[in-house]
């Protein structure tokens, strides 16, 4: 079976399943998105040969790897026909050797039709940091917190924009408050992983839509190269009255457990003083969501506001709306991104 090139690999259909064979821990820490884990060895087992090749030779780490193997096989074609009953499947390991080797023989054995990733993962890895360093033309979309900015950029997505959802692939929402009602989140790597594969399925030359963040959201970090582009990228700035915010978080908040809320006051107590993180607390346990966060909001407001005026972006643009309507703000911001797009072309012309 011919090996494959990272781009024939993933433009395979998805249909066909991809199969990580590398060690549970290694599949954990990060893989090629949408795959399925099928591992060789487990995670002890792949210590115990890594360990041997290099405390013996290579040849006693391949007798110890077939002594695990043998008793394995069959329960390993079984798990495989059950993920891909129709017995085509897309395969790779780390780097494309002996264990994507091993499990290629014994799937074709079996009947399966098999594509080979040629380097293995560390090729989709090479790939992945790349992505953020290709320039782009993006805009960055911003707001105070409250301001529905996730509900617009969902929304622009529905009206046919291009989106990039940072948080949403990092199951974060940036804030203190950020984790609560979410999935938890993915490591670092696999954060990159779903980015870099986010930014190659865009249209071509789309101008994508992004949302305003800081290098962290939560505990992932958006790669320096991107981030650095989002900085320097329009940002459409949305203009929220305070009141309307409040409310629409409140309403959020209402649904959540209070002790994750108070949680979150706790994580920005330094911050808010030890005052207003009494009141605070204290207005979550008689069920105040508006005080609550109308106690949140004097820092983040304030966080938000200082981090604005220090932004180096090419151009700023405020759109001010008195709704959280994502459907009227989405309009807003499109018109908005088209005087930007205008202005620039003129600007290129040498038109004043």
């Amino acid at each position: 079976m011919p090996r494959l090139s990272l781009s024939d690999f993933l433009q395979g259909s998805p249909d066909v399943p991809i199969l990580d064979v590398r060690a549970p821990v290694e599949f954990a820490h990060g893989h090629i998105p949408g795959a399925v884990s099928l591992p060789l060895f487990t995670d002890e087992e792949r210590a115990r040969i890594g360990t041997a090749y290099k405390q013996v030779s290579q040849e006693r780490a391949i007798h110890i790897g077939l002594d695990f193997f043998g008793p394995k096989m069959s329960k390993m074609v079984k798990l495989a026909q059950k993920i891909a009953p129709q017995k085509e499947v897309r395969l790779h390991c780390w780097r494309g050797g002996m264990r994507s080797g091993a499990v290629l023989w014994l799937l074709e054995l079996a009947g399966f039709k098999v594509h080979l990733l040629d380097k293995g993962y560390k090729d989709y890895r090479r790939w992945a940091l790349a992505q953020f360093a290709q320039p782009r033309s993006l805009f960055v979309l911003g707001g105070l917190t409250g301001s529905g900015k996730t509900d617009v950029l969902h929304e622009l997505a529905r009206q046919g924009e291009p989106i990039v959802d940072l948080e949403g692939l990092a199951s974060h929402k940036g804030s203190s408050f950020g984790s609560i009602g979410l999935s938890p989140q993915p490591t670092a790597e696999q954060f990159e992983n779903d980015l870099a594969l986010a930014l190659a399925n865009l249209p071509p030359n789309a101008v994508p839509w992004f949302e305003d963040e800081s290098l962290s959201i939560g505990r992932v970090t958006i790669p320096k190269p991107l981030f650095e582009q989002m900085r320097l990228a329009p940002l459409v700035v949305l203009d929220i009255p305070r009141a309307v915010r409040t409310s629409k978080l409140a309403a959020e908040y209402g649904r959540e457990d209070p002790a994750e809320l108070a949680g979150a006051i706790q994580r920005i107590s330094k911050r808010l003083g030890g005052l207003a993180t009494k009141e605070a607390l204290t207005a979550i346990e008689a069920g105040d969501m508006e005080k609550m966060v109308d106690i949140a909001l004097d820092y983040y407001d304030k966080t938000y506001g200082h981090g604005l005026n220090t932004k180096i972006n090419s151009t700023i643009v405020r759109v001010p709306s008195n709704t959280c309507d994502p459907v009227v703000n989405a309009e807003l911001v499109r018109a908005a991104a088209k005087t930007v797009v205008a202005q620039s072309l003129f600007a290129s012309r040498g038109v004043a």
